[in-house]
């Protein structure tokens, strides 16, 4: 027996699923939009605008994973709903992260944004969603949204679906974690920051 073959039966499976999903997003993700993406936030790096991030549940930590990397960039990001974060206004950027782009709380942020002449990327599964209608521009990442589309049991056994290993937003979330550290990669090339620079900008005062 393998290394790999003595891992627990349904840990494998998950880990192969949603690798897999991962790696399959690549080939779906559109250049325009991820191109789009990385342009307007290197735009408010260079005008030195502020980049604020929302997410509800564990999109929220996604959301805010990345305003962290952005932070180690140099950038001037933000999570919203944070004490600290300032008003915002024409000229930043609200990155606005939901799977489904129905979450309530994450459309009011954004039209709310939106009235401030702040420019919304939302980050989504569905390009019809609200969330989408309400953004400047958006980018779509593939994913299994917590309320499947076949609700009945009998019905889900009939078409041979199964129960997920994966359950409710993990693959969006999982996916659009990697997605962008991808982009911070892309990003650390194009702004010619090194380890060394972020390293500068990392947290030296940390709570026991």
């Amino acid at each position: 027996m393998s290394q790999k073959e003595a891992l627990p039966k349904y840990f494998l499976e998950a880990y192969k699923e949603i690798s897999g999903f991962i790696e399959t997003v690549l080939d779906k993700l559109k250049p325009e939009e991820v191109n789009n993406f990385i342009d307007e936030l290197i735009e408010a790096y260079v005008s030195n605008h502020k980049v604020v991030v929302v997410g509800m549940g564990r999109s929220g930590l996604v959301a805010r994973g990345f305003a962290m990397r952005l932070m180690h960039l140099g950038f001037r990001s933000y999570v919203l709903g944070e004490t600290i974060t300032p008003s915002i206004g024409e000229g930043d950027i609200v990155v606005a992260i939901s799977g489904s782009g129905t979450t309530s709380l994450v459309i009011e942020a954004a039209a709310a944004a939106k009235k401030m002449k702040s420019t919304i990327i939302a980050i989504t599964s569905y390009s019809d969603s609200p969330l989408a209608k309400t953004a400047d521009s958006l980018v779509v990442v593939p994913g299994r949204t917590k309320v499947s589309r076949v609700d009945d049991y009998f019905a889900r056994q009939i078409l041979g679906l199964h129960e997920p290993l994966a359950p409710l937003g993990t693959l969006f979330e999982d996916t659009t974690m990697v997605f962008l550290d991808s982009v911070v990669a892309e990003l650390m090339k194009r702004l010619n920051k090194t380890e060394e620079d972020m390293e500068k900008m990392h947290a030296n005062v940390e709570v026991p």
